[in-house]
């Protein structure tokens, strides 16, 4: 009976912390836009959680969606990608993990056949 109760609260602290979110330190040298968010020059404290990317400054809070890829190699450092101050990635240092962030979708008008 007590090793069951052991080895229930065992899984449920593994489960736990293997669904806790990812916390990393990014500084932006620049505004930047992601996705479809503007994102001001400063140090961000940045939250990833499944598919969703949470810049926190103070108490300014900004989510952006992302995709997650796994690289084969740690990242020395922080890497920052921007292509015309849209934010493409940033890879964490420390990790081998690189954050991709999507272009913002466009809202111009479509064509339609008649």
């Amino acid at each position: 009976m007590k090793l069951t109760k052991l080895c229930e609260c065992v899984a449920t602290l593994a489960l736990g912390i293997a669904s806790a979110a990812s916390n990393y330190s990014v500084t932006l040298p620049s505004d930047a836009t992601a996705g479809s968010t503007q994102l001001k020059a400063g140090d961000y404290k940045v939250q990833v959680e499944g598919n969703q990317a949470t810049f926190k400054q103070g108490k300014d809070a900004i989510s952006v969606p992302v995709s997650v890829e796994n690289n084969a190699k740690a990242y020395q450092f922080n890497q920052i990608e921007t292509q015309n101050s849209t934010l493409e990635s940033i890879a964490i240092g420390g990790t081998h993990l690189k954050l991709v962030f999507a272009p913002a979708k466009s809202t111009g008008p479509t064509s339609a056949a008649q």
